[in-house]
C-alpha cells in the first residue's frame, strides 16, 4: 500500500494552501480555459482517471506519470491532483486550485457555502495541539468529498472513496 503518500502529499500541499498558493493546471486544453476557471471533480472522479481503475490503466491510457520529481506519480494535465493510490486503485484525489465540485465549491469558497451544498456533511474536528485542519465530510454511499478548512474558508479538497477519506482525515499526516 502507498499509505507513507498520504503524509508526504498532505504534508506539502497544506504548506503550499498555507502559503496561498496556487497551481495553473498544464495540459493541452489547458490554454482555452478562462484564467480562473475550475474543472469539475465528481464522486466519480475526473474526465480521464476515474476512482477504482489500476494504476496499469492510466499508465496505459498516457495519464499517469511517473517521470515527475515528486513522492508519487501524478496525472497528466493536472498538476493541481495529486492522485493517491492503494493496492494498485486510485482511492483519492488531492485537490488543489482550480478544481471544483459540481456545486462550485473550491479552494477558498466560505465554509458557510460548503454547509448549504453539503446539509449532511459531518464535522471532523482536528485534533487539540496539531498543526491539521479540520474538516467537513460530505458522503454520498461508499464516495465522499473532504473539506479541509480553517474555520472560515476550505483550504483543500480531497475527493473519492469515503472510507479511505476518513481513515487520511483520522490518521493525519506522516512522511512519505
Amino acid at each position: 500500500m502507498r499509505l507513507r503518500q498520504f503524509g508526504f502529499i498532505a504534508a506539502l500541499m497544506t504548506a503550499a494552501s498555507i502559503a496561498g498558493s496556487g497551481v495553473r493546471p498544464q495540459g493541452p486544453d489547458v490554454s482555452t480555459w478562462p484564467v480562473g476557471a475550475a474543472e469539475v471533480v465528481t464522486l466519480d472522479g475526473l474526465r480521464n482517471a476515474e476512482f477504482g481503475v489500476t494504476e496499469a490503466e492510466l499508465t496505459r491510457r498516457g495519464v499517469l506519470r511517473t517521470e515527475v520529481d515528486a513522492c508519487g506519480p501524478t496525472l497528466a494535465g493536472h498538476d493541481a491532483v495529486s492522485p493517491i493510490f492503494v493496492d494498485d486503485r486510485l482511492v483519492l484525489l488531492w485537490l488543489g486550485d482550480p478544481m471544483s465540485t459540481p456545486e462550485g465549491i473550491t479552494a477558498g469558497t466560505p465554509v458557510t457555502e460548503v454547509r448549504a451544498a453539503y446539509p449532511r456533511a459531518v464535522e471532523l474536528p482536528a485534533p487539540p495541539g496539531t498543526y491539521r485542519f479540520d474538516g467537513l465530510l460530505a458522503r454520498d454511499g461508499d464516495r465522499a468529498y473532504l473539506f479541509l478548512h480553517d474555520g472560515t474558508t476550505v483550504r483543500k479538497i480531497i475527493a473519492g472513496y469515503a472510507d479511505w477519506a476518513r481513515r487520511f482525515f483520522d490518521e493525519g499526516y506522516g512522511p512519505c
